[in-house]
């Protein structure tokens, strides 16, 4: 008798382990931008990072040819970087002036605007268990980060508030993408556009990068893009909704690194808001596999 094949795994189930592969991903990014924004203007560092992201995809460019890396529409690339690099505005004006504890508080505001976009715009039909899983995902970040909100950051936070919802537009102008553009595709041209688009607030305040610098700024380049072709791609098989509850899990991949990279140790609310985050991504990981596509 032939052996079976195996099943396919179901396209939410997918999705979401793609999502968690993008948020290790955006993990160390983020630590690696962060030890370069302290020794080059914020707004430079940016612009390199989605101008370097362009790097990795050359070689599937020239093999494929420009032909197969032309949007079905390019109004739609625009909108999504003009969006993207508003946010991106908005995050790096406040950030300098915003506690660790509000930045991590804020940020992970963004999946629920994204859950509320999916509904409103996208017609995605939403299950209870999503809202609580992100629910319950979101007061594990307040569990971390609780202990040391204080309000520092004052109307700066207002700032980096505005940024949340922009994030979320643009990853939900990003789902609409993905119904006539292939992964690679909106990823190259995210980075176009964004480099663009942030190129201005860059040469504002420029300071020429080091010989190790620029091999940092190549290595934030290959994370991003790795990092969003996987958001793309979950994006692609599953409802966004789908994904959100996941990325709560990068501040469990952020406080490994954290221990990893710069030694710092986790203290106990860490640990037991990880263990919040982790509880409800397996649960909602269980619902999603059981449901139908």
């Amino acid at each position: 008798m032939p052996a079976k094949l195996p099943a396919p795994m179901n396209p939410n189930l997918a999705g979401m382990l793609f999502a968690a592969g993008a948020g290790l991903c955006f993990a160390l990014l983020n630590s690696q931008l962060r030890a370069l924004a302290q020794v080059l203007p914020p707004f430079e560092v940016q612009f390199l990072r989605y101008a370097a992201g362009l790097l990795p995809l050359l070689p599937w460019i020239w093999r494929a040819g420009l032909a197969a890396y032309r949007p079905n529409g390019i109004a739609g690339q625009m909108w999504r970087g003009a969006v993207h690099a508003s946010g991106l505005f908005f995050w790096f004006t406040a950030l300098p002036h915003i506690p660790f504890a509000e930045m991590t508080a804020i940020g992970f505001t963004t999946p629920l605007f994204i859950m509320l976009g999916a509904v409103t715009f996208l017609g995605e039909r939403m299950i209870w268990q999503r809202w609580a899983a992100a629910l319950l995902g979101f007061a594990g970040v307040l569990v971390v980060v609780g202990p040391n909100l204080t309000g520092a950051g004052g109307g700066f936070s207002v700032i980096m508030l505005c940024s949340s919802p922009l994030f979320a537009a643009s990853f939900l102008i990003t789902k609409a993408l993905t119904r006539r553009d292939a992964p690679e595709v909106i990823v190259a041209w995210q980075s176009i556009t964004v480099a663009l688009f942030t190129f201005p607030f860059a040469a504002w305040d420029w300071e020429w990068p080091n010989a190790t610098q620029w091999g940092i700024v190549i290595l934030c380049g290959m994370l991003g893009t790795l990092g969003h072709f996987l958001l793309t791609t979950a994006f692609k098989l599953a409802d966004i909704s789908t994904a959100q509850p996941v990325r709560f899990l990068d501040l469990i991949w952020a406080t490994l690194l954290g221990y990893l990279v710069f030694s710092e140790v986790p203290e106990r609310s860490t640990l037991v808001g990880g263990l919040v985050i982790f509880a409800a991504t397996s649960w909602i990981a269980r619902v999603e596999a059981k449901r139908k596509p």
